[in-house]
Parts: C-alpha cells; structure tokens; sequence
C-alpha cells in the first residue's frame, strides 16, 4: 500500500511537450518520465510549463505503474 506522501492526486499529459505530470497530495507538480521506476525518477515541473497540462483519467495511474 502506497504511503500518503506517495500518493498521487491528478495525473496530467502536457499538449506541447508530450510527457506525463502528476500532481500529489501536497499540490507540487512532477515530470513523470517513462521509466522501471517513474515515480522515483520524477523531477519538478518547471512553473512555465503549468499552462499546458490536459487531465488524464486516473485509471491510467496504474498503467503508469504510479502509487494509487
């Protein structure tokens, strides 16, 4: 079972540069690259870069292999 600091709330496609964001339970904003391990290799999403972020259904967390 995933930890509550783990947890992902929103999970996001940026349109312009085609890679995955995750929102988690503290309201920061991750690059979720696509990895063995892509929530320990996340890294912070610049904030010029919030604009252009789509909403993605949840259920795609776990093709992701992300913490529910």
């Amino acid at each position: 079972m995933a930890q509550a600091q783990d947890q992902v709330t929103t999970l996001y496609v940026s349109s312009t540069r085609q890679h995955w964001v995750v929102r988690d339970h503290t309201g920061r904003l991750w690059i979720v690259p696509q990895s063995p391990h892509p929530w320990e290799d996340r890294v912070p999403l610049p904030e010029t870069e919030h604009a252009d972020l789509k909403p993605v259904p949840k259920h795609y967390q776990y093709l992701l292999g992300l913490p529910q």
